[in-house]
């Protein structure tokens, strides 16, 4: 089983979004993606003040400051922005269960549901997405 992220920055309702998923990206190669992630959902109004980001994280604002002067994640931001449109994503968080397809080996959408949801409702998703396969 896999568990895949892509960044779906919704600019229309925040116009820092895109910048938070850059400095995201670009906290992960310091180790602190998932620290950034969290830091920057919990204080949305703050997304751009980077440097005070990483001195509370303890990340080198100078690596990063360069990072995101690169622009470097940017395609692949844009990209997943794409894919979320084509699968019918619109809005945070959406989950996507998939399976390999035999054929082309690719990955074929199943079920597609939004919203905060408690863990057993995606145990039950699971569970039913591997029974229809036998």
């Amino acid at each position: 089983m896999k568990y895949a992220i892509i960044d779906l920055p919704l600019e229309s309702i925040h116009s820092a979004a895109f910048r938070g998923a850059e400095t995201v990206r670009c906290a992960g190669e310091q180790g602190k993606y998932w620290e950034m992630r969290d830091r920057l959902f919990a204080n949305p109004q703050s997304i751009t003040d980077a440097a005070s980001h990483a001195a509370a994280l303890g990340i080198d604002p100078k690596k990063l400051d360069g990072c995101l002067a690169s622009g470097k994640y940017a395609a692949g931001i844009r990209a997943d922005m794409s894919q979320a449109q084509k699968l019918g994503i619109e809005g945070t968080p959406s989950f996507l269960l998939a399976i390999p397809d035999a054929a082309s080996g690719k990955l074929k959408p199943i079920r597609l549901t939004t919203g905060a949801r408690p863990f057993s409702s995606f145990q039950s998703m699971i569970d039913t997405a591997l029974a229809d396969l036998k």
